[in-house]
């Protein structure tokens, strides 16, 4: 994935991510089912040093299991999420996988909140499964 492009529905925000990710997943947590409006959140965490984001966000605090804070943040025009960033997490900024400019770079390597996970969704099997946030 070296050199990935994406930005929000209307294209007023616009980010490029260098190199290749910490990792990538998708979370099925609630409250990233209710930040997306879908069943579940997909992502690519990256070294906040290899993200450039051009355009304003807003942002919404949230509060994660870990009972720090998760900064979602959103474009202020079309409301589309762009980027998660977790205190539990510092360093690492998660692009939301619907933002990829070419979805098809994007490869989830597991799934975490599977205890939260809608029971209509089916994983493929190769991938990890965490209850909850891995340690």
């Amino acid at each position: 994935m070296a050199n990935l492009t994406g930005g929000c529905l209307c294209r007023r925000v616009r980010w490029e991510a260098t190199g290749e990710p910490a990792f990538a997943g998708v979370c099925h947590c609630r409250n990233c089912q209710r930040y997306t409006g879908s069943a579940f959140e997909p992502f690519a965490a990256f070294p906040a040093t290899n993200v450039q984001i051009e355009g304003d966000l807003k942002t919404y605090e949230d509060q994660g299991d870990s009972g720090q804070p998760v900064h979602r943040r959103f474009c202020p025009n079309c409301g589309s999420g762009v980027v998660n960033e977790l205190e539990a997490v510092p360093g690492l900024v998660a692009l939301l996988a619907g933002t990829f400019d070419d979805a098809s770079q994007f490869k989830p390597g597991m799934d975490l909140y599977w205890g939260s996970v809608q029971a209509w969704i089916e994983a493929p099997v190769e991938r990890q499964r965490f209850s909850k946030m891995p340690g």
